[in-house]
This record gives C-alpha cells, sequence and structure tokens, in this order.
C-alpha cells in the first residue's frame, strides 16, 4: 500500500522520488553500523565522514535497486507513480500490475542483479583503494558497501512475496501454469512462513543470547508477514472482481468544487444541497488535481481569512487516486486505500477532464456485490448507497454555480 507523508526529492529517469521520515532513521542507523565497523580505522572525525557518506551510498544503492525495478517496468507498459525510501530500505509504487509472467519475472530479476552488480562494482573499487590504502577507511567503506549490496541481493531474492524472490515465485508459477491467482496466492502465502520464520529468529536471538540485535529481525519478519498478509487479500479482492472495471463502478458526471473559489462560495453554491461529503477539486480545465471534504472545512488546516480559496484547504489527489474507466477495480484496491467521507479516486478522460468519479463506499459495496455473486452496476450501487456517492445528472465538472 501507498505509504503517506512524504517529501518530494525530484525525479530520475522521469520517475518521482520521495522520502518518507522513517528514512532519516536509516540514514542514522547506517551511519552507526558503519561507524563501529569503521572504528580504529583514523581518527574519530574521518571515521564519522566516512560513515556518514558511505551511509548516504548505501541509500543511492538502495534507491538504484528501485530504480531498475522502475525502469523496466515502464518499459513494459507498467505505470509506476513514484518510488518512496523509508525505513527498511525503498518500494515502488505501480500504478499498474504486469499484464503478462514475463513481463512480471523480468520486473522481479532486475532489482537484485542491479544490487549484485553494485557490489562486485564495490569489490572492484575496495581492491584498487587496498593499493594505496589497505587498512584505511576508505577501503574499508567500499568493502562495507560491497557486502551489504551483495547482501540485499541474496535477501530479496528469498522466495516469498512481497520480496522479489516472492515475485519471480510468482511469474514462474503463472507462467507454468497460466493460473496468476494460484500463483500471486502461493507466493504469499510463502511470504506468511518466511515472516513468521525471520520473527521466531529474532525471538531466539534475543532469549538464548540476549542479543537485541533480533529486535530488526522481529521487525523486519513483522513487516513481511503484514505485507504477504495483505497481499494474499487483494490477491482474493482481485479474483472476485475479475475484470470490473472502474468505469462499471463510477458515478459520471460527478459533482466538483473549483479550486478558485473561495470558501464563501463554495458555501453559496449547489454543492451544499447535495448528500455529498467529499468532492474533487478540478482547474480551470476541468481537470482534478485535489480533494475536498467537508471536514476539511470543520478543521481547516490554516487560519480562516475573508477570500480564503478551496485551493487552500483542499489535500493534494494522490496520482494513485487518479483512475481511467478502463482500469481494474483490483488494481486500484491494490495501490490505494480510501478513507470514508475523505477520499475520493477521480476517474479522468484521455484529456485528463473529470468524468467520473469512485468513493471508499463505491469499492468497498463493489466488493461485497462481488462476493455475493451480485450485479455491480451503478444504478444499483447508487440505491444500495443511498446516494453517497454523485449519481448521474448530478452538477457537471465543470462546477458551475
Amino acid at each position: 500500500m501507498p505509504i503517506r507523508s512524504t517529501i518530494s526529492l525530484g525525479r530520475v529517469a522521469g520517475i518521482r522520488i520521495a522520502a518518507h521520515w522513517s528514512a532519516g532513521i536509516t540514514v542514522g542507523l547506517f551511519t552507526w553500523i558503519l561507524a563501529s565497523y569503521l572504528r580504529g580505522t583514523a581518527s574519530t572525525t574521518v571515521v564519522l565522514v566516512a560513515a556518514i557518506l558511505g551511509a548516504l551510498a548505501l541509500i543511492a544503492c538502495l534507491l538504484a535497486h528501485e530504480l531498475a525495478h522502475s525502469i523496466v517496468a515502464t518499459r513494459h507498459g507498467v505505470r509506476v507513480e513514484r518510488i518512496v525510501l523509508w525505513l527498511l530500505g525503498g518500494a515502488s509504487e505501480l500504478a499498474d500490475e504486469p499484464r503478462d509472467a514475463r513481463t512480471d519475472l523480468r520486473v522481479a530479476l532486475v532489482g537484485p542483479g542491479t544490487s549484485l552488480l553494485l557490489g562486485v562494482v564495490a569489490y572492484a573499487a575496495a581492491a584498487v583503494s587496498a593499493v594505496f590504502s589497505p587498512g584505511g577507511p576508505v577501503t574499508a567503506t567500499l568493502v562495507w558497501l560491497a557486502t551489504v549490496n551483495v547482501v540485499l541481493a541474496v535477501f530479496n531474492m528469498l522466495p516469498g512475496a512481497p520480496l522479489d524472490g516472492g515475485r519471480v515465485v510468482r511469474a514462474l508459477l503463472w507462467r507454468r501454469s497460466g493460473d496468476r491467482l494460484r500463483a500471486e496466492t502461493t507466493a504469499a502465502r510463502i511470504g506468511q512462513y518466511l515472516g513468521m520464520g525471520l520473527a521466531g529468529i529474532g525471538i531466539a536471538e534475543i532469549i538464548a543470547l540476549g542479543d537485541f540485535g533480533g529486535l530488526w529481525l522481529m521487525l523486519l519478519g513483522w513487516f513481511l508477514y503484514t505485507a504477504a498478509n495483505t497481499e494474499l487479500t487483494v490477491a482474493g479482492l482481485r479474483h472476485q472482481l475479475g475484470d470490473t472495471t472502474i468505469g462499471d463502478i463510477m458515478a459520471p458526471a460527478p459533482v466538483a468544487a473549483a479550486g478558485a473559489w473561495t470558501v464563501d462560495e463554495l458555501l453559496r453554491s449547489s454543492l451544499v444541497c447535495t448528500r455529498h461529503r467529499v468532492f474533487p477539486v478540478i482547474d480551470a480545465d476541468g481537470r482534478p488535481y485535489a480533494v475536498l471534504a467537508w471536514a476539511d472545512l470543520l478543521h481547516p488546516r490554516t487560519p480562516a481569512r475573508p477570500g480564503l480559496r478551496v485551493a487552500d484547504l483542499a489535500r493534494p489527489l494522490a496520482p494513485a487516486a487518479i483512475a481511467r474507466p478502463q482500469d481494474l477495480v483490483g488494481d486500484i484496491v491494490a495501490r490505494i486505500v480510501l478513507r470514508p467521507d475523505l477520499d475520493v479516486v477521480a476517474v479522468v478522460d484521455p484529456s485528463g477532464r473529470l468524468t467520473g468519479l469512485v468513493t471508499a463506499t463505491d469499492l468497498a459495496l463493489a466488493c461485497n456485490r462481488s462476493a455475493l455473486g451480485l450485479p455491480i452496476d451503478a444504478a444499483t450501487r447508487f440505491a444500495a448507497a443511498g446516494g453517497d456517492s454523485p449519481a448521474p445528472g448530478g452538477m457537471p465538472a465543470s462546477a458551475q454555480m
């Protein structure tokens, strides 16, 4: 699932890069580990500088690992939302899933392959450095960087989702059987067992050896188990929803708020006469770029003042929350979590103009109706939702007053 509360770091190869605050903890941890490893190779100041640079270099290696995934994915027609650096490394947030097993396999393998290559390059650099400074901090840092990259490559190839090795297992089983659901389920279950195993090893390390480094294994195991469990749930939802598209469940002609409106204009508009609690915010060309809920007006993040605009209160619409009518509902469920009465998926036409809307209620109802074997029909869905979503005939996306 997407990681919230990130800081944008720009773009690399056209792919957005962001960092979660927990990435700072990772840099600090790597710096401490490397400084301990380098102790005695030089003065304290030199060791600290080398440790910081080494930790940042490792973060760059993690970014290269994820960039490799993302670049290969985009070249095979898979949209990539962004790469996020966080506590446990990096994550590529894909807007689509690979449509065939071969693409799935290539995207999975290129990450560990990149880490292994970086490890080899670092070892070669360490060999050259050893000629001039065999016991110096530069050589030791390069050896450490090479070792960690190789370990990262090997660890990521463990055969359980969401690790790259789990993706490889999924791709191979999918290619052999043609059954994507069974392949996803198998990889996710292996990931659950793998997570429990790592957590168990961490607990045993603490109890038997008194080494609290086992806490890291426990955290990693918990993350793997939770992520694998999520993938198992999503795989089941994809199976239930089948080929249901966003166009099948979206509400057409949705009501919307113009970002240029003032809050006073919003409160005098026809939007207050609807039963809707969350609205997309559009620009002058009808393209959605933010979202606004009544709750945002009740708890504004900016001081109330005359002339306060809707754009000042609205929350940015995440790229993952912008969909096309032909997108599969299962893919949307996999990539975004909608909070009731706060978030929406904005559906756009080829020109990027707002053409439909999907709320958390719509997604939940589509999943429930599919699980019950009931047809997913827009009119039936709206009646069952009690008007929670915009209905056909509502205020057009031009947001006329």
